[in-house]
Formats: C-alpha cells, structure tokens, sequence
C-alpha cells in the first residue's frame, strides 16, 4: 500500500494544466494511463466505456473548436474521448466513466503529465467529428501533454468543518 499522508499530498498537488509542451508522450506511458482507466471500477463491472485515443493534430483541432472553454487543447500532443456505451450500464454510465477519467488523470499527474477536465463542448459535433454512435455518451475530451511553464498554485478549498457533518 502507498503511505496515505504521502498520497494526500500526492492530491494536493495535483492542479488542471492547460498549457502544454510540444512533446509526444511515450507508448509506455500513454499504456499506464489507459491501464488506470481500464482498472476503475464500475456498477456490476460492466465497463461501460471505450478509449479513443486522438493524436491526429487536424482532428484535435476540429474537436477544440467543439469546446467552450477548451481551446487549449489545440496545443497538446494527444487527447482521450472517454465514450461511455449506455446500453451497457444505463444507469450508471456516467459515474463509471467520471471515475475513468480521475483514474486517468491522477495516474498522468503521477507521471508528470497534465491534463485538464474538459465538460462544455458541443456533444453532437465532437461524438460526429470522433464518429461515435446515437448510444454513446461522450463523456469528456481528456487532452494530455507536459506541463509548459510553471504548475499553478492551489485554488482555495472550503474549511472541513463547512462541507462534513457528523450524525
């Protein structure tokens, strides 16, 4: 087991990065992330999800003209659509596949690659651009690439004592 004070600070850490390197990420790496996704769990183990994994420049830059507040993308080396299959799993889709794309995102930061959660973008164009299917939910565009420039500090949390309560 990892040493749980070493973790949360591992959590701490991690920020949403939206500046990246004109790098490529490794085969090597880019298994690890997609092998965290393949691992998470999910209701009954159904799996219900599907990686596609976009390195084509000329797609990632039709898909980012599809985000709202996503454009940056346009920099990165690689992106990952989380595609969620609904017959599958119906009523858990999107919560399995939520849980997919932390996995992936914290085994990225743990390998010094960012990545930023991506939620506003126009479903129907991306899902026509990436050639998805009427039962498959584009869950998000996950866009990955080595942080360019400095991590950004922490966003302030709300206090403990305002968000749990004890009964």
């Amino acid at each position: 087991m990892i040493d749980p004070k070493a973790f949360l600070k591992f959590l701490k850490g991690r920020r949403s990065i939206r500046s990246f390197q004109n790098k490529a990420i490794p085969e090597k790496e880019l298994d690890m992330i997609l092998d965290a996704g393949r691992w998470t769990p999910s209701a009954s183990n159904r799996q219900p999800w599907e990686f596609i994994v976009i390195k084509n420049k000329e797609m990632i830059e039709k898909l980012s003209k599809t985000l709202f507040y996503g454009k940056f993308i346009k920099e990165v080396p690689m992106a990952i659509a989380i595609v969620a299959k609904i017959k599958n799993s119906p009523k858990w889709y999107l919560i399995d596949t939520s849980l997919v794309s932390m996995n992936m995102m914290l085994m990225a930061w743990s390998l010094g690659i960012g990545t930023c959660w991506i939620g506003a973008m126009n479903r129907g164009k991306a899902k026509e651009i990436i050639g998805l299917g009427e039962n498959d939910h584009l869950l998000t565009i996950l866009p990955f690439g080595y942080i360019k420039g400095e991590i950004p500090e922490p966003t302030p949390r709300k206090p403990l004592d305002k968000i749990v309560k004890y009964m």
